[in-house]
């Protein structure tokens, strides 16, 4: 391997990753999952969010890595730990909290790794937090030249000056040949025959997947975060139950992320399996498979938002995007405007799905898989660092020191925090920054950076979910 500036860098990579929530033990493993030539383990930290033995073993199926290259580990040991590793790079995969706290551990490490961080799926909009908390990273990964755009913008209106580099979102690799310089024509809903899947025309010298059984279910994708109101949840599940009594002989699944008495990477308020009736159609069923199994059965994926999007795109399944509830930043699906996948209910009901347009791909994480530089640019910093020209992008002391910190800590940590401090500090703490979250929310920016206008791919203010880490 040759780095920087001329310094070549020899021998397999240590990558250490280090995550707790099940999205990003997903991401992380399928990301190194698709570097050649690395040694690489994942660190799974015990947090609220800390994804079962179960859900582990469904986030690491089909990303290569394996269980006996995961360490589960309590805050406590993950420094001494790492000390022992001596990672080349540490890829930093879990809220931007959790990044906060695990900075500070590297900052403490003897050997200080090249730390790279990333978010598990789709980031538009770009938001503050999400790049704020991982600024003191050396590396950020986005997956789309769009992502690379509205980080861009959100830097320069906040102040930070963040490296990025794009990869192929990995759940998007299998169809990363099929972009063409060739335009394709979308087929209008009005031209198609009733009940029919609306088809995008496929750009040529695109391969159907591989002959299998045939895929018959519509597998939705539900997730913690949006729509928010319990009414529109109700609503999908009411599309739902309809879809599935419009054709008994295919499956409905509802694709759920976490069991009851499990935990995901959001707080989910009014959970799908509540809002089931308890006599609904016997094709209407509930799965906890990874997504990659429940989509090798599925002829259509229904979402509001979910980066499964991508995933059925990828494996060449159409989609659709609910528009039902309408397309603003606070449902996060405005990168599907000019997709060619947003419908509404009853096209849902009538299985009405959709390929992508193909003028949509290319910016929206279908790029080649040759623009995908992340790897080389990690190289160029370990390059950088083992010949001492990459200065440490450290986490700097809280501003209300010691308190601050502890309670920092015990809001990321929860019950695995048993300090005296953490529990005085969330005893002040917790009041205090409900308070300030209140003020900040009450301040509403200017030039496009709001929730409310879907004009521009960036927040500035505060995200509108409530979506605290403590559970």
């Amino acid at each position: 391997m040759s780095g920087a500036a001329g310094v070549s860098v020899r021998g397999a990579l240590r990558v250490v990753a280090i995550a707790d929530a099940d999205s990003f033990v997903k991401w992380s493993a399928s990301l190194l999952g698709g570097v050649d030539g690395i040694h690489r383990h994942l660190l799974v930290v015990r947090t609220p969010l800390t994804a079962s033995a179960q859900q582990q073993r469904a986030a690491l199926a089909g990303t290569g890595m394996q269980e006996h290259e995961v360490t589960r580990l309590g805050f406590a040991a993950v420094q001494a730990w790492l000390d022992g590793q001596r990672p080349d790079v540490v890829l930093l995969a879990g809220r931007g909290p959790f990044v906060r706290l695990l900075g500070r551990v590297i900052d403490r490490l003897s050997r200080r790794p090249v730390v790279v961080a990333g978010l598990p799926g789709m980031a538009i909009p770009a938001q503050r937090g999400a790049l704020d908390y991982r600024r003191h990273a050396d590396l950020l990964v986005v997956h789309s030249h769009r992502e690379e755009r509205a980080f861009a913008e959100l830097g320069r209106r906040i102040g930070v000056e963040m490296p990025t580099a794009l990869a192929t979102l990995p759940f998007a690799r299998p169809r990363s040949r099929m972009l063409a310089h060739d335009r394709a024509r979308v087929l209008a809903a009005g031209t198609a025959r009733p009940g029919s899947t609306l088809l995008a025309d496929r750009p040529s010298g695109v391969e159907p997947r591989a002959k299998r059984e045939p895929a018959t279910d519509i597998v939705f994708a539900a997730q913690a975060l949006v729509p928010t109101a319990r009414e529109e949840r109700a609503e999908i599940v009411a599309t739902l139950v309809r879809a599935a009594e419009a054709d008994p002989e295919r499956r409905v699944v509802v694709k759920l992320r976490s069991r009851p008495g499990e935990s995901e990477t959001h707080l989910e308020r009014d959970p799908y399996l509540d809002l089931l009736p308890d006599r609904r159609p016997a094709n209407l069923v509930v799965s906890y498979d990874s997504m990659a199994q429940a989509l090798s059965t599925a002829a259509g994926l229904v979402t509001v938002s979910s980066t499964a999007a991508v995933e059925a795109v990828a494996l060449g399944i159409p989609v659709i995007a609910l528009d039902s509830f309408g397309v603003s930043k606070s449902l996060l699906n405005t990168v599907f405007v000019g997709s060619g996948l947003l419908g509404g209910r009853s096209e849902v009901v009538a299985g009405r799905f959709r390929h992508p347009h193909p003028d949509w791909l290319r910016d929206n994480y279908f790029h080649p898989a040759s623009e995908s530089t992340w790897w080389s640019r990690v190289e160029e910093l370990v390059a950088q660092r083992r010949a001492d020209r990459l200065p440490a992008r450290t986490v700097p002391a809280p501003r209300g020191g010691a308190l601050h910190e502890a309670w920092h800590r015990a809001s990321v940590l929860g019950r695995e925090d048993r300090s005296v401090s953490g529990t005085a500090a969330l005893a002040l703490g917790v009041p205090a920054t409900a308070a300030l979250a209140r003020l900040r929310r009450g301040r509403t920016p200017s030039a496009g950076g709001t929730w409310a206008d879907a004009s521009t791919d960036f927040t500035l203010e505060p995200n509108p979910f409530h979506d605290s880490i403590r559970r």
